[in-house]
């Protein structure tokens, strides 16, 4: 089960630096975008690499980052929408 969580993490790595290198092609440095698209890529990842039966403790810390992550996320729109209503 070791090899899930390297792949996991590869997989994650692989997907900021293309995020990261698409943002700075386009000269849009967004750390807000890139916070949502790295939270996209971790959930896609822990979906795939999740197990129905067995969960390994790599992948319970993971789920506790993952609510963080959506926390922070909330957080965001809230910022986003009350912006908005500002105006």
């Amino acid at each position: 089960m070791r090899g899930a969580g390297y792949s996991g993490a590869g997989a994650i790595a692989l997907w900021t630096g293309i995020v990261a290198l698409f943002m700075l092609l386009n000269r849009a440095l967004d750390l807000e975008v890139f916070f949502v698209l790295w939270l996209i890529g971790l959930l896609a990842v822990t979906v795939l690499i999740d197990t129905p039966y067995v969960q390994p403790r790599h992948l319970t810390r993971v789920k506790v980052v993952i609510a963080a992550g959506v926390a922070v996320f909330g957080y965001i729109v809230l910022m986003k929408v009350l912006e908005i209503l500002a105006k």
